[in-house]
């Protein structure tokens, strides 16, 4: 079973683009952003997670909604 999680984007990296810190449930990791539309995501921003991989920009409050329903 592969499972996505929600993780807000915490922090951008200018010398690396296709990279951002995101935190899921206290916890910040680094994650590629590189299959996302460039310049589409700011700080705040709620992405979903899958083995490391950005692969969509998700509303706060499905984000929130899956992270409570996770724990």
């Amino acid at each position: 079973m592969c499972l996505g999680v929600p993780g807000e984007i915490v922090e951008l990296n200018a010398d690396l683009p296709e990279f951002a810190e995101a935190e899921v449930n206290g916890v910040r990791r680094a994650v590629n952003i590189g299959l996302l539309e460039p310049g589409t995501l700011t700080l705040g921003d709620w992405v979903l997670i899958h083995l490391g991989f950005a692969m969509a920009k998700i509303d706060e409050s499905d984000a929130k909604a899956t992270l409570n329903f996770l724990r």
